[in-house]
């Protein structure tokens, strides 16, 4: 029995699959009916490692493997084995949740039925039928390949990671910091008459001079060795808001976890106060505490990860370029915005790729 043209009857409702399902009637039910159901639900769990290889997990009477015009009998059946089935799951999403796995069957199940029509009524012959298997052919290749540079670009060995890791050792930095916020805006009373534009301007840019002054004068306190706590207090209450002042410690961080135009904080050294920085939420100044690296054995997932995104990227780049067509433009048209094929090929990846890691460098430059 032919299976061709059904992945994407297979594939139909798969978003579904691993969500959440509704809350219906039977949630609001006592807790006493409630552990009853989940008792019950225990009782009927299915283990599937107490099926055998060969055992039938899928029947389809009245499905037969050979035409009715050649004689096939009325009462015959298909049936799929659980090595079957576990082939079947693996081609299309090895991680399929067991609950999932029952929508499947179903949908393989209907799917293979309805192959069997269309095959009786000779829909599997003619130019129509020809030019859809050529493009799930190519589809389905495009895909394979995908798959095939994805486990490729996995394949990472030991000596890789720890050379990444000596070559961006700044980048595993971590530091216990501690960071006062000066708004860069003050909440003001309304004006007690309506002023012109140019004099609600000018009240502004008085506004904000006023609290980039704040901001100084507490930098200063802080590298005089001022409770940062306390001068974050005093900033809240002259920027005039109510809300309390947030703590400033931030506990141990990593560089990327500040924005781009901080990371000259990480250049400081233990009990170092940072000048003040600015940007366009307000002003800031850091506090360095203890630093020190993460160790190569925790970086190791991360770095794994980074040099997986940057070698599929350039695995997948390198194949486009090699894609050059010439396309006759009075046919199609000028050339317009790039979009993904359809193909399945397109430019991007199946998967989030981060993008290309950064260079490697032993520069400590902030990033």
């Amino acid at each position: 029995m032919t299976h061709r043209g059904l992945v994407c009857l297979l594939l139909l409702g798969t978003a579904a699959w691993g969500q959440a399902a509704k809350p219906t009637a039977s949630t609001t039910a006592p807790a006493a009916q409630a552990s009853e159901a989940s008792e019950d639900k225990e009782a009927k769990a299915p283990d599937p490692s107490k099926v055998a290889p060969d055992a039938a997990v899928i029947t389809i009477p009245g499905l037969c493997s050979a035409p009715a015009s050649q004689g096939a009998s009325g009462d015959c059946k298909t049936v799929i084995t659980k090595q079957q089935f576990e082939d079947l799951v693996q081609a299309l999403a090895p991680n399929m949740p067991v609950p999932a796995r029952r929508q499947l069957a179903s949908r393989y199940a209907s799917g293979l039925m309805m192959a069997h029509q269309a095959e009786e009524m000779g829909l599997d012959k003619g130019p129509h039928y020809d030019e859809m298997m050529k493009i799930s052919r190519i589809q389905v290749l495009a895909q394979e390949l995908q798959r095939s540079m994805q486990e490729k670009a996995d394949q990472i060995p030991d000596k890789d990671i720890e050379d990444y890791y000596k070559a961006n050792q700044s980048q595993f930095e971590e530091a216990d910091l501690h960071r006062l916020f000066v708004p860069r805006n003050k909440q003001m009373d309304p004006p007690k008459e309506k002023l012109s534009d140019e004099a609600m301007k000018k009240r502004q840019e008085d506004a904000e001079a006023s609290m980039k002054a704040l901001a100084t004068r507490l930098q200063a306190r802080a590298a005089a060795g001022e409770d940062f706590d306390k001068l974050e207090a005093e900033a809240f209450t002259g920027a005039g808001l109510k809300a309390k002042a947030p703590n400033t410690a931030m506990g141990k961080i990593r560089r990327t976890a500040l924005p781009p135009a901080h990371g000259s904080a990480f250049d400081l050294k233990t009990g170092q106060v940072s000048p003040l920085i600015s940007d366009g939420s307000g002003f800031f100044v850091y506090k360095m505490g203890e630093k020190g690296a993460l160790p190569v054995d925790k970086a190791k997932e991360e770095i794994h990860n980074i040099l997986r995104g940057q070698r599929l990227q350039e695995s997948m780049e390198a194949m486009q370029k090699s894609v050059n067509p010439t396309l006759n433009d009075d046919y199609f048209g000028p050339e317009g915005p790039a979009r993904p094929g359809f193909m399945g090929g397109g430019t991007k990846s199946p998967h989030p790729v981060a993008g290309k890691a950064p260079a490697a460098t032993q520069s400590t430059e902030p990033k």
